[in-house]
C-alpha cells in the first residue's frame, strides 16, 4: 500500500490513536513506555502529524501497544474503523457554567464589544448548544438571565 500523505486521514488516525489511549487510561508517557518508543513519538502520531517521506516504525509498536492488530494503521488510514470503534460521548453541563466559559471567551476574543452584545452572542450559543442537546430545554424560560432584559 502507497503512504497516503492526506493531512485528514492522518488527522483521523490521530485521533483514533488518542481515543484507543484514552480508554485504557494511559497517559503518553505512559504508553510510550510500553511501546519503546518516544513521548514525542506518541504526541505526534495522536496530533495527526504527516510524516515527511515513509511510515514511521513508531506507529506500528504505538498501535500494538494499544491492542490494535496488525494493519490496523493503514486500515485507518484508508478510511477503515479503529480497532473497538469510536466512543461517541454526550457531555451536559449545566447552562450557567456554559454561560460563563462562552462569556469570558468571547470577552477575551472581542474588543469594543458591549455588555449587551456580548450577552445577545452567549445566548446564541446557548441555544445552539441546547439544540444539540448538551443543555436541557428550558421551555421558553431562560434561567441564565439572558433573556434581553440587558
Amino acid at each position: 500500500m502507497t503512504m497516503t500523505r492526506d493531512p485528514d486521514k492522518w488527522a483521523r488516525l490521530g485521533s483514533a490513536l488518542r481515543e484507543s489511549r484514552d480508554r485504557r487510561g494511559l497517559t503518553q508517557d505512559e504508553l510510550a513506555g510500553h511501546a519503546d518508543v518516544s513521548t514525542k513519538s506518541v504526541q505526534e502520531a495522536e496530533a495527526g502529524k504527516v510524516p515527511k517521506s515513509r511510515m514511521p516504525y513508531t506507529l506500528s509498536r504505538i498501535a500494538q501497544a494499544l491492542g490494535w492488530p496488525a494493519g490496523a494503521v493503514d486500515s485507518v488510514l484508508a478510511g477503515g474503523e479503529p480497532p473497538g470503534g469510536w466512543q461517541r460521548v454526550r457531555v451536559e453541563i449545566e447552562e450557567e457554567q456554559a454561560e460563563s466559559i462562552i462569556v469570558n471567551a468571547m470577552v477575551q476574543a472581542t474588543d469594543n464589544a458591549t455588555s449587551t452584545e456580548i450577552r445577545n452572542a452567549a445566548k446564541i450559543a446557548l441555544d445552539e448548544l441546547r439544540r444539540h442537546g448538551y443543555l436541557r430545554e428550558t421551555n421558553g424560560t431562560q434561567p441564565n438571565g439572558l433573556s434581553g432584559n440587558a
